[in-house]
């Protein structure tokens, strides 16, 4: 779901290969819990996400035996294709890619899955205290809103400061940086309000801080955003507000032919049926000198155990003997954010015809961002949506015919009449969905990182972490999620 911010079109070639996947994956693959009883292997893996996934591929290579446990039927975790109504898929987690996000194109690359340029052509529109105005991206500003000149040079100044403090952040361990525990006491809003003093500026880092992390300003530690814009990069490139924000040059740039599922589908597909659907794990209990992990229909004994889900769902895991008292309350201190993508279909991607590329930032409404998330070959229109952070908790029990409306509304604000009538409309809520109840990513309020921090990666026994929340770069994408299946993997080898 940081953004991961996640979801893509498919051409009708790329609809049919993701539907085959799918289902050569749960049918001739990956297999139900009821296909075996029990099982002995080197290491059993809790989830089959990219972190899971990469994990077990790194470790089969290294001629390991593995088991991966997935609760859901579907591989992916975060990362969903969502059927559409008059055929095709269209994305509902995971989707973009950008620079220095090497691993997860790496692993794409080296299954088959192609990546195109995510539609920019054209203006991005401001609806701001009721006014919609397009501009251009390819000016001075690039992709700033065009605010007024006093909120545009405070953003500036303030942009600058958070990617120099950002440098000041060693992305391995956070809660060791000089002004730790400074940066830790206070939240992303109270340094906000000290720094960015025009209504307008603080009005744009909401909106990007929404964005980001799907979570407002106020439940955030300053540390942890600052963290995150230093993981916003890789070992030769440091990390950048701006790389999280951009469209072209920037975390947003690429999306995946066929969507992004096709990645674990694919790689899961490699696995045959070391990949059990269906089979949420419940219990992990030591048993010698090793590991007995029972999930739903299988019980898995195992030397080593990987658990690769966020960690507000690993703590619901049974563990014999408990965890240290630092990881459990770590991970009840790290809830998941709160997203929802809302996807329109139409026949034509309209919008482009007058001009614009689909994007939107907005101070109000259900919806304050969209993408252009049309296929590469523009068969068919579609404008996707976030509901985050406090616009996503409210509407969480709503009926999809109420968020439907909604958005509509703001689409049709945005684009004009013909946003009011799509053929298709999909929603994923990701806050309603079981075995993740949130995202894109796990957050950190304050002192949670300088007090609980170095649990995060460091495995109980035999029992270790992964998942994109342990990623040092790029943590809450689906590259910090296959980085943190390479870590694991090496880290598993080194004392099997």
């Amino acid at each position: 779901m940081a953004r991961e911010r996640q979801l893509s079109r498919r051409s009708l070639l790329g609809c049919a290969a993701a539907t085959a996947g799918a289902a050569a994956l749960t049918t001739t693959a990956a297999g139900p819990a009821s296909a075996a009883a029990h099982r002995t292997v080197d290491v059993a893996i809790v989830g089959a996400g990219l972190a899971g996934l990469t994990a077990a591929r790194d470790l089969v290579a290294a001629g390991k035996s593995v088991v991966v446990l997935e609760a859901r039927d579907r591989v992916g975790g975060r990362v969903l294709g969502l059927s559409l109504a008059g055929g095709g898929v269209t994305e509902g987690g995971g989707e973009f890619i950008g620079p220095t996000q090497d691993r997860i194109k790496a692993l794409a690359d080296s299954l088959g899955v192609q990546t195109f340029a995510t539609y920019n052509t054209g203006n991005n529109l401001l609806y701001k205290d009721g006014r919609r105005t397009p501009y251009a991206t390819d000016g001075i500003l690039g992709s700033v809103p065009p605010i007024d000149a006093a909120g545009l040079a405070n953003a500036a100044i303030v942009q600058a400061k958070l990617d120099d403090l950002a440098k000041q952040i060693p992305v391995d361990a956070p809660w060791t940086a000089a002004k730790a525990d400074e940066w830790d006491r206070q939240t992303f809003e109270t340094w906000l309000r000290a720094n960015a003093v025009i209504p307008s500026a603080k009005f744009l880092f909401d909106v990007a801080c929404t964005s980001i992390f799907s979570a407002e300003p106020r439940e955030l530690s300053f540390l942890f955003v600052l963290f995150y814009i230093a993981a916003a990069g890789n070992s030769a490139n440091p990390g950048t507000l701006e790389r999280l924000t951009e469209t072209a040059g920037g975390a947003q740039e690429l999306r995946f032919v066929g969507g992004s599922q096709l990645v674990p589908i694919k790689l899961a597909a490699t696995l045959g049926d070391r990949v059990v659907l269906g089979a949420p794990v419940r219990t992990i209990a030591r048993s010698g000198s090793n590991y007995v992990v029972t999930a739903d229909g299988i019980t898995v004994t195992a030397g080593k155990v990987v658990v690769a889900v966020p960690p507000p769902i690993a703590a619901r895991i049974t563990y014999d003997p408990l965890l240290p008292a630092a990881r459990d309350q770590l991970t009840q201190r790290l809830p998941m954010a709160s997203v929802g993508k809302a996807i329109a279909i139409y026949d034509t991607p309209f919008w482009r015809a007058d001009g614009l590329n689909g994007q939107v930032v907005s101070d109000t409404g259900v919806i304050s961002s969209t993408f252009d998330n049309s296929p590469p070959d523009a068969s068919f229109g579609a404008l996707m949506g976030f509901i985050e952070a406090d616009e996503a908790r409210r509407l969480d029990a709503a009926s999809e015919a109420e968020v439907r409306a909604a958005v509509l509304k703001d689409y049709t604000t945005y684009f004009g009449a013909k946003a009011a009538s799509p053929t298709s409309f999909v929603l994923q809520r990701w806050n309603n969905e079981a075995y993740t109840r949130g995202g894109p990513v796990s957050i950190a309020a304050p002192g949670v990182l300088t007090q609980y921090g170095p649990a995060l990666r460091e495995p109980v026994g035999g029992i270790h972490w992964a998942g994109t929340e342990t990623s040092t770069y790029w943590m809450g994408f689906m590259d910090g999620a296959v980085r943190s299946g390479e870590r694991v993997a090496k880290e598993v080898l080194a004392v099997l």
